[in-house]
């Protein structure tokens, strides 16, 4: 186990260059998987969590190598052309990639077994089971739809028209990987707009898809199958999820002022820099690009007071990874934080709710939940701290708490801080080199 103490932090400053993003380096090295011919990925987030996607692609058949200047070569050997693995597939703690594979291997006619560690085994797969069993995928295994799990992938698959229950890019993502195997057209109606990283990166690879706004503000969204995906090459943008650890932390620490790279600024990603922006801060962008579809910015910041507000339950999507880190702004800032229609932070590596509630507690910090909310009262000053907390297996939990340690009263350990590494091998490393104090 690793235990990490944070530690009042100098003022942060520099410019970081944060990991890509583990949802598009997911996403890419699926879809190159299933391309004819080759594929050069750069940027590609080397962290545990990624490193199970490339090792289940490698059992289905695609070999991959990384160069020493840091690019991934994938090659693909074209749709349907996946082998039946030899052994049980281990996702690891990566929910992301479990529940995509699953879409890819529903219509391919082999026979798989997923299992994962045990934060993952305990996760809910039947948000995905349900629509991929339409095209004609069976599932054996835990009957309350969990993993492991066995999936026998449909024989000769047909297209389907989904309705999502609630908005969730991995299930959208599921069923348009399942499409691209599939005769005919596939529709997947959103009733909120999910990040899009999929849609982006088919379109990227040739995919004929079609995306409408429709009048309830969701999406109705068509992919045609069994059309030859042809290897393209791929640049990661920056993590916006990674970044906004940095963003807060340089927020919080007085004097700080960040510089942070070509960070993805999908306009469904960026919820919690605009709820941030609500709360007072300064975040500036400039220089804006687009990467084979994603558009990215280079992002400025200095530390800036910051004030409770009530959170746009709409926004809950393009921000449900932040909320641990936004809990720990509005412990800082002066006033209430409201923050509504979250219930999905219970499914997450932890119970996102109620850890951040347990750990902000017992650092002195004014807290109420429910079932799907987290209110915070932040009285302007820096939380007492002093307590050590469990990452529970969560990331986005034990670098949030990281960050709370730098400006508390007194210094926050955290336990079970290895899981960092699923997302953000560097994050002490690069942490400490802007001014922090993180003792392993």
């Amino acid at each position: 186990m690793k235990i990490i103490t944070s530690c009042s932090a100098r003022p942060l400053s520099g410019k970081v260059f944060v990991p890509g993003d583990k949802s598009i380096s997911h996403r890419a090295l699926l879809v190159s998987a299933l391309s004819a011919g080759e594929t050069c990925i750069s940027g590609l987030l080397e962290s545990d969590d990624v490193m199970v996607t490339i090792r289940a692609i490698q059992a289905l058949g695609s070999p991959v190598c990384r160069e020493n200047n840091g690019v991934w070569r994938v090659f693909g050997s074209g749709l349907g052309a996946l082998k039946e693995p030899r052994d049980i597939l281990d996702m690891g703690n990566s929910g992301t990639a479990a529940r995509l594979l699953f879409g890819i291997l529903a219509t391919h006619s082999i026979t798989a077994t997923l299992t994962g560690d045990n934060s993952l085994r305990a996760r809910p797969m039947e948000r995905i089971m349900s629509p991929l069993r339409k095209f004609g995928a069976n599932f054996l295994g835990a009957e309350r739809g969990s993993l492991p799990l066995t999936i026998v992938g449909a024989a000769s698959s047909v297209p389907i028209e989904y309705k999502l229950p609630i908005a969730s890019a991995q299930v959208k993502s599921a069923i348009l990987l399942a499409a691209l195997n599939t005769p005919g057209k596939t529709v997947v109606i959103e009733p909120i707009p999910s990040r899009d990283h999929t849609e982006r990166l088919l379109r990227h690879f040739g995919v004929e898809i079609d995306v409408e706004e429709i009048s309830s503000g969701g999406r109705y969204i068509s992919v045609v199958g069994e059309r030859e995906l042809k290897g393209n090459d791929i640049r990661v943008p920056a993590d916006i999820s990674s970044a906004a650890f940095l963003i807060v932390a340089a927020l919080l620490v007085p004097g700080s002022t960040l510089h942070l790279p070509q960070v993805g600024f999908n306009p469904l990603r960026i919820g919690l820099v605009e709820t941030l922006r609500d709360m007072g801060a300064k975040i500036l962008e400039y220089d804006s690009a687009d990467i084979n579809g994603e558009p990215v910015m280079d992002i400025s910041l200095e530390a800036t007071p910051l004030v409770g507000v009530e959170v746009p339950i709409e926004r809950a999507s393009s921000m449900i990874d932040e909320y641990p880190i936004l809990a720990v702004a509005a412990a800082c800032a002066s006033g209430t934080t409201v923050m509504r229609g979250i219930s999905e932070l219970r499914l997450k590596e932890s119970d996102r709710i109620s850890a951040m509630t347990r750990g902000l507690r017992v650092c002195g910090v004014k807290v109420r939940e429910a079932q799907d909310s987290l209110t915070v009262y932040g009285t302007g000053e820096s939380p007492r701290g002093g307590a050590t907390i469990d990452a529970e297996n969560d990331h986005r939990v034990a670098m949030a708490f990281l960050v709370l340690g730098m400006v508390s009263q007194e210094p926050i350990t955290v336990t079970g801080a290895e899981t960092i590494k699923t997302s953000f091998p560097k994050f002490v490393d690069e942490m400490n080199a802007l001014g922090a104090d993180l003792r392993i």
